[in-house]
């Protein structure tokens, strides 16, 4: 089970389902739409999630191949909670970048007081 939460957990993954629910892909078009991912860790993602059968992998026999990634029907099952922890994360942001405020203003007053801050 570690494994599978892992994988289903890693931002790339969320971000690689959430892009491959409006339409099939090809894969410097998941890049450019994600931004800030290397093509590495894009390539080693899609591996997993194909290797999972949350994505399906197909190759057109096109001059040259054109390779296209789109959500299994176990991959659209995930959507659904993924969806629903984005929409908690939107509603939320406001109150949680608040809190980080409030939280490193603290800390950082209390490291500079000899670190007698409470842990």
């Amino acid at each position: 089970m570690n494994s599978v939460l892992s994988l289903v957990g890693d931002k790339w993954t969320v971000m690689i389902v959430m892009v491959l629910i409006e339409r099939p892909r090809r894969f410097n078009d998941i890049k450019r739409t994600i931004g800030g991912i290397s093509q590495q860790m894009l390539t080693r993602t899609l591996k997993a999630l194909d290797r999972d059968g949350m994505v399906s992998r197909t190759v057109h026999p096109t001059v040259p191949p054109q390779v296209e990634y789109a959500l299994t029907e176990l991959g659209y099952s995930l959507s659904k909670p993924l969806r629903a922890l984005g929409a908690w994360a939107g509603a939320h942001l406001e109150q949680i970048d608040c809190n980080r405020v409030l939280y490193d203003t603290t800390r950082g007053a209390a490291l500079n007081n000899g670190g007698q801050g409470s842990h």
